[in-house]
């Protein structure tokens, strides 16, 4: 039990280190934790690989004002840890200011003794009024 609950918490630790460094545009960082294999679904549908998710936001192209996000639950299986959550974000992609509300699923896998997150894949919600993230939580 106790195993599980520091993968919990180190993985809870790391997404909020990844979403605080997408608020700052700290690209060094984002980097760091991300898988070199990565795949980045956006909300719109569009993949970005590492690569391209890393240039978009060198390039200004994505610009994340705001996120408030939430871990539900974390599962650990070996290397792999699966995260449920959601997040609500204030973004400015492609010059178009947004707010975006998705369910998320990560996933992060354990490469010798760091933690990179391998998939994002957000599910949008329709309305910002059911979420436990905008009725105060």
């Amino acid at each position: 039990m106790s195993n599980e609950l520091s993968i919990t918490a180190l993985i809870s630790s790391l997404e909020e280190l990844r979403y605080q460094a997408m608020q700052r545009n700290d690209v060094a960082t984002i980097e760091h934790l991300l898988h070199p294999e990565l795949s980045y679904v956006h909300s719109s549908g569009k993949v970005d690989n590492r690569d391209s998710f890393l240039n978009n936001l060198r390039d200004g192209l994505s610009i994340y004002h705001r996120i408030q996000h939430v871990v539900h639950k974390v599962h650990q299986s070996g290397d792999t840890a699966i995260v449920f959550g959601e997040m609500v974000a204030d973004i400015t992609s492609h010059g178009v200011d947004k707010t975006i509300q998705n369910r998320t699923l990560n996933v992060w896998l354990r490469t010798g003794m760091n933690w990179q997150l391998f998939a994002y894949q957000p599910t949008p919600i329709a309305t910002l009024s059911s979420s436990p993230l905008t009725s105060g939580e």
